[in-house]
């Protein structure tokens, strides 16, 4: 799997230029790149059926990874609203407070849910760091119907760099397929609700 871009939406106080940070965010460059299809073929290649791909498979490769790396996965937080948001896919803690990643298997509705539950932590002072993973359009166009992706929420990263935040960052990472391939086997997938993942 490819990093096409990483936009950041926030990179206040010290956070984005600390060890902290640059150790965590190579941990998840390395767990990106390291989503290979088929499994063990050293690249990410798709095959080109339209909506024909499942998406949560491919989350888990990246979270196995970011389990090994010492990430705590699907963690769960009490804001100071005290209500309590779904859980975060992976996290760990840097500087006493928590990093939280989101890989987006949902639509685009999920991927705004994502972002706000992050933005929340960094506002309350719980996270220091947010990151949002999510497709490409070009690789949108063969996953699961609807998926959240990239060109969908950027109209509205205006919103999120307008937050005001003491310290932290909140980071939304673009990926894609390294190539096409109708050789490989489609991604198969699972059940979410009503919903094929």
């Amino acid at each position: 799997m490819k990093i096409l871009q990483t936009t950041y939406l926030q990179k206040a106080g010290a956070f984005y230029d600390s060890p902290g940070w640059a150790t965590r965010y190579a941990q998840i460059q390395q767990a990106i790149k390291s989503v290979h299809w088929p499994d063990g073929s050293g690249s990410f290649s798709i095959h080109p059926t339209k909506m024909g791909n499942g998406v949560v498979p491919i989350k888990k490769s990246c979270m196995r990874d970011l389990k090994h790396a010492g990430w705590s996965l699907e963690t769960r937080f009490a804001p100071g609203s005290g209500r309590r948001p779904g859980p975060i896919d992976a996290t760990c803690v840097e500087y006493g407070k928590m990093v939280s990643l989101e890989w987006e298997t949902g639509n685009v509705s999920s991927s705004h849910r994502a972002i706000n539950k992050m933005a929340l932590g960094l506002i309350t002072g719980e996270f220091i760091g947010g990151i949002l993973v999510i497709p490409s359009r070009a690789l949108y166009a063969y996953l699961t119907d609807r998926i959240g992706n990239y060109s969908e929420i950027e109209p509205y990263f205006p919103v999120w760099k307008s937050l005001q935040i003491s310290e932290g960052v909140l980071v939304v990472i673009e990926i894609e397929h390294d190539a096409i391939s109708t050789e490989v086997p489609h991604i198969r997938k699972g059940t979410d609700g009503r919903a094929l993942r």
